[in-house]
């Protein structure tokens, strides 16, 4: 584990010990989309329906990071929402599953279709609707203000906030751990 995951003072990684052995044998990432993906709020319009919602774009480049390296992501979700939709059109997210009222059912479908097993996943969840998704996960990772019920449950808890890069901070910690981060970096800089 190297001494130094980030620019923060504090290295995240040194309160979960375990954290690094998971990520680097995650071969499929699964995220809930609010509280992870943004930070949570919803935007009512005067119709009151869905009218606006914030995706960091830092954490869509650390999704297509993943995708580089053969480790797909898939979004399990409540909510159906049509920006979501769109974002995972954009980031050519193929798993998208709306709607959801039991994740952990949504999950083994993923699972089966892609042959693989619940440890190898990696999911981020931030409140208790995440919590039977998460319950077999191989890594289970909540965003920094993720609800308590789910951090105690966690092997990792980001130091960003859902909506704020924590799902960057996650896929680098999986790069970082399964020696791809150098290689996709200097790719960048040539």
């Amino acid at each position: 584990m190297p001494s130094a995951f980030n620019t923060h003072n504090t290295n995240p990684l040194s309160q979960y010990p375990q954290a690094w052995e998971r990520a680097s044998k995650v071969k499929l990432l699964v995220l809930d989309v609010d509280g992870v993906l943004t930070n949570g709020q919803v935007f009512l319009g005067a119709d009151g329906k869905e009218s606006l919602k914030a995706f960091d774009i830092q954490d869509g480049l650390g999704i297509k990071l993943l995708e580089q390296c053969g480790i797909p992501t898939a979004i399990i979700t409540g909510r159906s929402s049509k920006m979501v939709l769109a974002r995972c059109e954009e980031l050519d997210i193929k798993h998208v599953h709306m709607g959801v009222d039991n994740k952990a059912i949504a999950l083994e479908k993923i699972l089966k279709s892609l042959a693989l097993t619940h440890s190898d996943c990696a999911v981020m969840g931030d409140d208790w609707p995440d919590l039977k998704m998460m319950s077999n996960a191989g890594f289970k990772v909540c965003p920094a203000q993720g609800h308590e019920a789910i951090k105690e449950g966690a092997h990792f808890v980001t130091s960003r906030s859902g909506g704020n890069s924590a799902v960057r901070e996650l896929c680098d910690l999986i790069l970082k751990a399964q020696n791809r981060y150098e290689e996709l970096l200097n790719q960048a800089r040539n």
